[in-house]
Formats: C-alpha cells, structure tokens, sequence
C-alpha cells in the first residue's frame, strides 16, 4: 500500500480568526475510530462548535462535528463525541495555566492529515470585541490598497 505524503487540509475554522485574537498555536494529534477516519478521509467535517479542554490532565477536543460514514454499520461512531489529542505533558500543563488566567479558549483552527496521520491545529485564543473586529477588518482593507497601489506604480500603470 502507497503510503500518503504531505499534507491534506479536510477541515478550517475561517470564523475562528475573525472572532478570536490567536495567541499561540499547537499542533496535536486526535485520537480516532475507524468509521470517523474514513469519514475524515471523505473531505466531511466541520469546526464551528469546536474547542478543547483540559480534564485530569489530558486534552479533550468537543463540539466537532465528524458525520457518520455513510458506508458504516452500526460500528458508526457519535457524531459529536469528545476525543482525545495527544500532545506532550509539558505542553498540556502550559495550557491548563493559560487556561486557568482566565480569559482565552481553546479553539480548533484545522483539521488535516499530515503524511497519513490525522492532526488538528489548536489555537490559545482571546475572544474580540465587535470594536476590534471592526478595527482588524478597517487594517486589512487598508493594507490591501496600499499593496495595490504599490503593484499599480510598480507595473507602470499609474503615468
């Protein structure tokens, strides 16, 4: 069997940046059943509820949405359950103290397989607020036109 190389996105949060300000980002591992990997493997999951916590020293990412696989049995698994990432001990104490000031969540930015094996990105989050959601969109627009303009001069356009 052909072993897959790479990096294959199935998942994104797109809202996750536009709600939240991202602090710092993990990459872990998610511990799986067989009908919710052939499920991934289809391209079908969804991130908009999800988030993580920490439980008796162990990370738990709940909320995800993985549909049942449409060729399963009743082997198929909860649609919704909570699973476990696997991450370094070191890391999930430096979560839980994060966690513990109060103020930031944990959120799923991506979901993917790399080189085969199914990764989920997990980001120290700080909610916005409608003011800052507004002032990060005014930024960015504001820096698309001066790339604009630039490209413009650049290219001889603007004589």
């Amino acid at each position: 069997m052909v072993k897959e190389v790479g990096r294959k996105l199935i998942a994104q949060n797109k809202k996750a940046r536009h709600d939240y300000s991202i602090e710092d980002v993990f990459e872990c591992g998610i511990v799986l059943t067989g009908t919710e990997v052939k499920s991934l493997r289809a391209g079908r999951a969804s991130l908009i509820d999800g988030y993580a916590t920490v439980e008796n020293g162990e990370l738990w990412l709940a909320g995800v949405h993985i549909p049942e696989y449409t060729q399963g049995t009743w082997t198929n698994h909860d649609v919704r359950r909570k699973r476990k990432l696997l991450v370094h001990l070191q890391e999930i104490k430096k979560l839980h103290i994060k966690i513990k000031e109060g103020g930031v969540t944990l959120i799923p930015l991506q979901l993917y397989f790399n080189n085969g094996k199914a990764k989920i990105e997990i980001a120290v989050a700080r909610g916005k607020k409608a003011h800052d959601k507004r002032d990060s969109l005014m930024e960015r627009q504001a820096s698309r036109e001066v790339e604009r303009e630039i490209s413009r001069r650049r290219s001889g356009k603007d004589q």
